[in-house]
């Protein structure tokens, strides 16, 4: 995992401006280009989006993600139902989207390389998840195994 514009750190479960957990160095910069990317994806779909923090993640063909509800940014953010944009390298996942509820239906979509998945407004809070990479799937051109996720969010 690595985090732009702000850290998260798992130890406290909030974001931060610096790696308090780790070296206590600035969190890296959110490039400008990755910013306007997720922006733009957002706004394909009609929510305006200011991105300030990134974290990727790598998945090996073992990887899973727990459903989950990322709730940990400003309440500002959340209140406002700001999206959350998440975009696939690699390897194909299995992509879990429930309810607002942990025992919600599921339903269960594969994420190809070069997908987004936007989620805002009243599925903000929505519970989610990797239940599974599916090996080999990766785009020949990649030269790569795994998956990396781009998650931006507005603190």
């Amino acid at each position: 995992m690595l985090c732009l514009g702000r850290h998260w750190n798992g130890k406290t479960y909030q974001y931060e401006t610096r790696r308090s957990d780790f070296d206590d160095l600035p969190a890296p910069p959110l490039p400008a280009n990755l910013a306007d990317l997720a922006s733009g994806v957002a706004r394909s779909v009609g929510m305006p989006f200011a991105p300030d923090l990134c974290i990727l993640n790598y998945y090996e063909g073992e990887g899973r993600m727990g459903l989950h509800q990322d709730k940990d940014e400003s309440a500002h953010s959340i209140a406002a139902g700001l999206p959350v944009v998440s975009i696939s390298l690699g390897d194909t996942a299995r992509f879990l989207f429930g309810g607002l509820r942990r025992r919600d239906a599921v339903e269960s979509r594969l994420l190809e390389s070069g997908d987004a998945f936007v989620f805002g407004g009243p599925a903000r809070l929505r519970y989610h998840g990797v239940s599974r990479i599916v090996p080999g799937t990766a785009p020949p051109e990649l030269k790569m195994a795994g998956r990396f996720n781009l998650t931006f969010r507005q603190y």
